[in-house]
């Protein structure tokens, strides 16, 4: 039993799951540090309120404290933003750049008097059957 529990331990997607899920902890951790101690911060010296949690209204006795969810949202939304702008953004640019290859050679001509696609090894355009010069 401690065998099959070892060999389950060192199965490659367990392993790779664990690394997945450490470095998203610490990833997480910097994208939380950079939207609590730079983005906000800046909104705050923007709209000259560091904190919306004391933000509240009272209607018929009942008191809505609706700061916290302006900060929880704003917080939200500077996540969201910072994950995709400096990461989504960077990393879609580079998958693209690495799928780019040299340009395929092409498969067909147009024929010079329809302009209709044809392969390349055609004599005769499929389409107005107009010869067509090799």
């Amino acid at each position: 039993m401690l065998t099959e529990f070892k060999q389950f331990l060192l199965r490659g997607n367990v392993v790779d799951l664990a690394v997945g899920v450490v470095v998203g902890a610490a990833f997480g951790a910097v994208v939380t540090a950079l939207v609590k101690d730079v983005l906000t911060p800046m909104i705050a010296a923007i709209a000259k309120v560091p904190d919306f949690s004391g933000l509240s209204f009272t209607l018929n006795g009942s008191r809505f404290m609706y700061g916290e969810f302006l900060n929880a949202l704003i917080s939200f939304l500077l996540v969201g933003g910072t994950i995709f702008f400096f990461v989504v953004k960077p990393i879609n640019l580079l998958m693209k750049r690495s799928h780019e290859g040299p340009p395929a050679d092409p498969t067909t001509k147009r024929c010079p008097e329809c302009l209709g696609e044809i392969p390349l090894a055609a004599k005769r355009c499929m389409h107005c059957t107009q010869l067509v010069n090799q």
